[in-house]
């Protein structure tokens, strides 16, 4: 379910990127602007964009550290700390 939901976002923001790019090229051919403000465009959108993922991938991570935690599922600290005290 979650790589679904992930396919599904990078599937969408594909979509807008192409749609994106599409429009800008009309208003490049129309001369309403030129390519050098379409490049900084662009690049602020990806800026953005790279913010955003790493934002989502932090919540993202939270998310899934909860539902371990509440699972009782063992963490690699949990099972470190369990060889630790085997060991002595």
């Amino acid at each position: 379910m979650l790589k679904d939901l992930v396919y599904l976002g990078i599937g969408s923001a594909l979509l807008a990127k192409e749609k994106v790019e599409e429009e800008l090229q009309k208003l490049v051919d129309k001369g309403k602007v030129s390519k050098d403000e379409v490049k900084k465009i662009v690049e602020a959108a990806k800026q953005k964009g790279e913010e955003e993922e790493k934002r989502v991938m932090r919540e993202l991570k939270k998310i899934i550290k909860e539902a371990i935690r509440e699972s009782g599922i063992a963490t690699k600290k949990d099972i470190e700390e369990l060889k630790k005290l085997l060991e002595k």
